[in-house]
């Protein structure tokens, strides 16, 4: 059999492709842990209150601390591969996302054996199903929040990263990268607590918005933090692809919707 041969363009879409959804089911799954942001620094919690919500502090979900790098690589896939593909790899993402919610619930059910369900007491754990259930066992306003939020901001900063693009003519790659996170992060935030707790346990606007507001204060934050990664990353890629190919790609990604443009990827 011929061997395949995959050109540089490709293999880095596939690079960028696994890692985008890779690190969205990893967010997704660790977030059902909360952490606070002071203590992790040794800083003494806050305790301070915003619209009318008293005792607030920077308690995060851990799916935070990967997030800001899931809008990195849209950035980064938009800015050679543009748009279209952004959303397809959201699309996939999605479906590979419901498809782990799914395994979850029928991993939950399943019946387990009585030795497994007790087998840790003496390590502190005194019922595994338990255990089990609570860490994978999100509910459901939970996920279907957190689906809406992340394909709802994935097509914010789609489109605001190429209309930023257009208008720079390509240039200040910072710019329209920390610019179209800094607006889809301010969405994911809000949706999210929105449809989760608003909708799902009954938290009045007033709470969404104060806890909306801490979230996005961090997230924020982090999208001015994770400048330099852009930066780091258009120079290596650029270097990989060689610097003519690079330029091309980035050309052929401000494509208008509807256009036919080169094809980007083939094996």
């Amino acid at each position: 059999m011929a061997n395949l041969k995959i050109d540089k363009k490709t293999k880095l879409l596939m690079f960028l492709s696994a890692f985008f959804v890779s690190n969205a089911l990893i967010a997704e799954t660790i977030g059902t842990k909360i952490f606070s942001l002071e203590e992790l620094f040794g800083w003494k919690a806050s305790d301070f209150s915003l619209l009318g919500e008293d005792h607030l502090s920077f308690n995060l979900t851990v799916g935070v601390l990967l997030w800001p790098l899931e809008f990195v690589m849209t950035d980064i896939v938009n800015e050679y591969f543009g748009f279209r593909i952004v959303r397809r790899i959201s699309y996939i993402a999605v479906g590979l996302i419901c498809y782990a919610f799914l395994m979850f619930y029928i991993g939950i059910h399943v019946p387990a054996p009585s030795w497994w369900v007790f087998g840790k007491v003496d390590q502190g754990v005194p019922n595994m199903q338990d255990a089990f259930s609570s860490i994978f066992g999100q509910g459901m306003w939970i996920i279907v929040g957190s689906i809406c939020a992340f394909l709802f901001s994935q097509f914010v900063d789609g489109f605001v990263f190429q209309k930023l693009k257009k208008l720079t003519k390509g240039k200040h790659v910072w710019l329209r990268a920390t610019g179209s996170t800094v607006f889809s992060q301010m969405v994911d935030s809000f949706i999210v607590l929105y449809i989760a707790f608003g909708l799902g346990a009954g938290w009045s606007w007033q709470k969404v918005l104060a806890i909306g507001m801490v979230n996005y204060t961090y997230k924020f934050t982090m999208a001015w933090v994770l400048t330099p990664v852009i930066l780091l990353a258009e120079k290596l890629i650029d270097r990989y692809l060689g610097k003519e190919e690079a330029e091309r790609m980035k050309r052929l990604s401000i494509s208008e919707e509807g256009e036919e443009v080169e094809p980007i990827a083939n094996l």
